[in-house]
């Protein structure tokens, strides 16, 4: 190994080093702001717990299995976070920034699962009987873990958008939905010692459920079609609109354009068409400055790939390429 070699190894050690240690002392705001959530969520937990044992209401034992789930959640998340920023190495050529859509995947699908919890705790309410009681001590206790989780989600929520992380921004809005239920659980106890109807403790909880379900399918949603690679429309346009410009000199035109997005790195292939005889050198020039450009116009990072055709392209070294696939033919995969 030459000593430049040797260099740039000890380089990449450090520069990974240096990552982790940043994931620790939480010199990033998102990976602040979810550790931040991991461990204020628990906080909220422990007040709905104590609010359930106090009442037995089942809307507040549906909150508090929410909460539950959601705690395992965040951890999932942060450590999901804390892969994503992983560089690429010798088995992961691409980076592991795709473990963040497995990420809100998950949440998703956890949150649809407490879902199901919560109808099935308040069919065995209904079977079992309804029985509050202790409801003042129950409702400060809901309300305190209520503003606690509207200020975490809040923030939370507003830096993933302005980092541009999905992970946060799931994570965020899964917060929030913790208000709503705490909400929906003062609202049924209130009702209830004024009313006395116990019966409205069910319905909430069956609200309740409804309502986290949706959310819980929408990041499921998105987490399925980021797996498979669907098109970000505000990529496209960044990217075609860019390419509508005029182009470097010696590039006269373009096809083939592909593109996605993975966390914060967005991958493009597509082919140039350059006018003929020039030189490899004039040519990986203009090919370089079309690359630059079209890097500054995304708000991802981007990686470029560009395959290189003069304006006369000899046609019968381009069919060499037909039948080299096993099952598809070439063009299927543009």
């Amino acid at each position: 190994m030459s000593q430049d070699e040797k260099n740039e190894k000890n380089e990449k050690v450090e520069k990974n080093k240096k990552e982790e240690k940043g994931f620790v002392s939480g010199d990033d705001p998102v990976k602040r702001a979810l550790l931040i959530s991991l461990s204020v969520s628990a906080i909220s937990l422990s007040l709905k717990i104590g609010a359930f044992f106090i009442t037995g209401s089942s809307a507040a034992l549906s909150d508090s299995m929410e909460s539950v789930v959601h705690l395992f959640a965040v951890a999932f998340v942060v450590y999901g976070y804390y892969l994503s920023l992983k560089p690429p190495d010798e088995d992961h050529h691409y980076g592991h920034e795709r473990i963040g859509l497995l990420s809100v995947g998950a949440e998703g699908t956890i949150i649809i699962v407490a879902g199901i919890t919560i109808v099935y705790y308040a069919i065995q309410s209904l079977v079992t009987g309804i029985e509050i009681h202790n409801m003042g001590t129950g409702l400060f206790m809901l309300i305190a873990a209520a503003l606690v989780n509207l200020v975490l989600g809040s923030y939370v929520l507003r830096v993933g958008k302005k980092h541009g992380s999905m992970i946060a921004i799931s994570n965020g809005k899964h917060t929030l939905t913790d208000v709503w239920t705490s909400s929906g659980v003062v609202f049924a106890l209130v009702v209830i010692h004024y009313t006395g109807w116990l019966y409205i403790d069910v319905i909430v909880s069956f609200l309740m459920a409804g309502f986290i379900s949706y959310e819980g399918w929408k990041l499921l949603n998105y987490s399925v079609r980021g797996i498979m690679d669907e098109r970000d429309p505000e990529v496209d346009t960044a990217l075609r609109a860019e390419l509508e410009k005029d182009l470097p000199e010696t590039i006269t035109g373009w096809h083939h354009l592909r593109h996605r997005t993975i966390g914060n790195t967005t991958w493009v292939e597509l082919h140039l068409i350059l006018e003929k005889d020039i030189s490899l050198h004039r040519a990986h020039a203009d090919a370089t400055l079309l690359e630059r450009r079209l890097i500054d116009a995304l708000k991802t990072d981007a990686v470029i790939t560009m395959h290189l055709e003069p304006e006369d392209a000899d046609r019968h070294h381009e069919s060499l390429l037909k039948g080299a696939n096993k099952n598809k033919d070439l063009d299927e995969f543009a």
